[in-house]
């Protein structure tokens, strides 16, 4: 049998790349296939070097929230790049989306750009521990913030043990100045506060936690976090990278009422370039240099192409506010849909998410925290991954990703998801 187009393409770049891919996950090995490469998108749908044509649940893992090649966005792409791709100089866009981010963002006084989620989060960490003069900070298990040394951590052995690194490379003292905690356990923060108090500068959290699969906050959750941090004299930093602009136009501090000290943004501020930012208190950023003691730079920050990238996506979502409505009702069509299903069938299965993201947990759940989200059945979910992308349907390749829909997925594509299911979960051997 001949290779495909996908395979040659995999075989010459593990000669080239570590692993043949440039991110970990993009590896299909958790579900046991040889990764597709895209060679195009459009709208819901992508086509890989082969020609195959799947409907897209990975929307390049959260940015594409009006889908591939979104008009707009790739005009107002060529029109920046015909003047120019880099300057190294300020220009008038970044401005412009500064103004607009903290425009919809109530508590975000002022912005820095940078280039990726992570350089973002390490420089909200940096500016936070310049701020309180403390360096220690909490994390919580199963929620990633990119991969600073510092965020590369799990749990100790203890409730307030320091963390211990969880990559090779980081080094343990640097590891050490993590704390980790059981996301939704506002008990364990209160212990861990107390057993270091006036040590720790921040505490920072995913307020929907999407790296674990979805697991939403519990209620009282945040607004327990806010409490705590406030009352100790640390910071409270929201990761948005993946929920910002996604769950509302407001992000998800504005959803759930709760404002931090600090966020950090990503993906869909950059309309699928990258683009990351980090931004709150105006005492808090103004400690960033060259106003501050706080040092973070970047050649590219603010880059024109990315940011004209995204203000023409942050424009086409506060001007179509019903955008956030249909997503909404898709994601929850799509989510009962699936709980449906497998109930059908005796599947234990729990269909997790909010608004346009979801994951579907093999395990009775419900799913409340990392430790609850690692019971699931993974060799299930690589066997319902393959059914789905034989149909053409495209999923993460990991139990412990989410499902990102998009406002190009339609009514049809939902239906033909669900109707892909029941096959999948009715099928023998599931």
């Amino acid at each position: 049998m001949s290779q495909s187009q996908c395979e040659r393409l995999f075989e010459e770049a593990q000669s080239l790349i570590p692993g043949g891919v440039n991110s970990p996950v993009r590896a299909f090995k958790s579900v046991g296939q040889t990764p597709i490469f895209a060679a195009r998108g459009e709208g819901a749908y992508i086509w890989d070097a082969d020609g195959k044509k799947y409907t897209d649940y990975i929307g390049s893992w959260g940015p594409l929230i009006l889908g591939h090649a979104y008009a707009p966005v790739v005009d107002a792409v060529c029109e920046a790049a015909h003047e120019g791709t880099s300057f190294g100089l300020p220009t008038a866009m970044e401005v412009e989306m500064a103004r607009l981010i903290t425009e919809l963002v109530k508590g975000v006084e002022m912005v820095r750009m940078v280039s990726s989620g992570t350089e973002a989060v390490l420089s909200a960490i940096r500016a936070a521990r310049g701020f309180t003069g403390r360096e220690m900070v909490v994390k919580f298990e199963g929620c990633y913030h990119g991969h600073s040394d510092s965020m590369l951590v799990k749990a100790g052995s203890g409730l307030a043990t320091a963390g211990q690194p969880d990559s090779a490379g980081v080094p343990a003292n640097t590891a050490a100045a993590t704390l980790t905690c059981r996301y939704n356990d506002l008990e364990e923060i209160k212990k861990i506060f107390a057993a270091h108090k006036d040590e720790i500068a921040a505490v920072i959290v995913e307020p929907v936690g999407a790296n674990m699969g979805v697991v939403p906050p519990a209620p009282g959750f945040l607004e327990g976090l806010r409490e705590i941090t406030a009352a100790n004299g640390a910071l409270l930093i929201f990761d948005e990278v993946i929920t910002g602009f996604r769950l509302s136009i407001n992000c998800a501090s504005g959803y759930f009422g709760v404002t931090p000290d600090l966020w950090t943004f990503g993906k869909i501020i950059g309309g699928g370039l990258p683009v990351g930012a980090y931004g709150g208190r105006r005492d808090v950023m103004s400690m960033v240099a060259p106003l501050g003691p706080v040092y973070q730079a970047g050649t590219l920050s603010g880059n024109p192409v990315a940011m004209a990238a995204g203000l023409a996506a942050l424009t086409a979502l506060r001007e179509n506010p019903l955008i956030y409505k249909e997503l909404a009702a898709r994601g929850e069509r799509l989510r009962a849909g699936l709980d449906k299903i497998f109930k059908k069938y005796g599947v234990a299965a729990c269909v997790q998410g909010i608004e346009s993201l979801a994951t579907i947990f093999f395990t009775a759940g419900p799913v409340k925290s990392y430790d609850e989200a690692k019971k699931s059945d993974t060799a299930r979910y690589a066997r319902f991954w393959s059914g789905m992308a034989a149909r053409g349907i495209l999923l993460a390749p990991s139990q412990f990703e989410a499902l990102f829909l998009c406002a190009a997925h339609s009514d049809e594509d939902i239906e033909y998801f669900l109707v892909c299911a029941d096959e999948v979960a009715g099928s023998e051997g599931f």
